[in-house]
């Protein structure tokens, strides 16, 4: 019985290994988190960086739908993620990337945003993000593309995901200026800066290790 309750997550005895419970929690609270998000940020019409601001940027551009976008343009990453970070990271990376797009598409069902200051969904979106991201991060998952590669970073080379992903990010960033006005452009490098700053400090493998 012991060994069943450790097992569910409700009494782990591990302190560096997550038991099953712990990972289902973690990877939905994470991914509902970041949808959550992400809605604040499409609320005010930003975007952000990553495979999902790329996803954004084809949303506003071309009416496709954010959620499918989302998941087809993380399905190369998949490859890099399972030849270097294992075969269950990458299993829990496309739940948490098929959670999340789904969740940003059905989010509207239950929640309506009438109006959103653009600084406020910013610093919203990108916190909301960044706590989903560090839940991701902390059950071994991610939400795929420059996070992947920024945790392969980490591990291997000591760079902070944060750092490298917000390297990233400026770059997609700066491709919104073919498709949208500077202001929505300034607010969505906010809300980046704030989300990949608090992954940054927050997520760091000498404070906090989980197998």
């Amino acid at each position: 019985m012991t060994q069943i309750i450790n097992a569910l997550g409700f009494r782990n005895g591990s302190a560096t290994r997550h038991a099953p419970l712990e990972d289902v929690q973690g990877i939905f609270s994470g991914s509902l988190i970041a949808a959550l998000g992400l809605y604040c940020l499409a609320g005010a019409g930003l975007l952000t960086g990553s495979t999902a601001g790329i996803a954004f940027l084809l949303h506003y551009a071309f009416g496709v739908n954010f959620g499918l976008a989302f998941f087809l343009l993380n399905l190369p990453f998949f490859y890099l993620s399972w030849k270097r970070l294992g075969l269950a990271f990458t299993i829990k990376t496309f739940i948490a990337i098929g959670l999340t797009s789904v969740l940003a598409d059905v989010q509207s069902r239950f929640l309506q945003i009438s109006s959103i200051h653009p600084a406020w969904a910013a610093l919203l979106g990108g916190l909301l993000l960044g706590f989903g991201l560090l839940a991701l991060y902390r059950h071994r998952a991610s939400l795929g593309g420059v996070g992947i590669l920024g945790i392969y970073l980490q591990e291997r080379f000591g760079i902070r995901a944060g750092l490298t992903q917000l390297a990233i990010d400026l770059c997609v960033l700066a491709a919104a200026f073919f498709v949208t006005t500077p202001g929505v452009v300034f607010y969505s490098v906010l809300g980046a800066v704030v989300l990949n700053l608090f992954v940054a400090i927050n997520h760091r493998s000498d404070r906090y290790i989980a197998l």
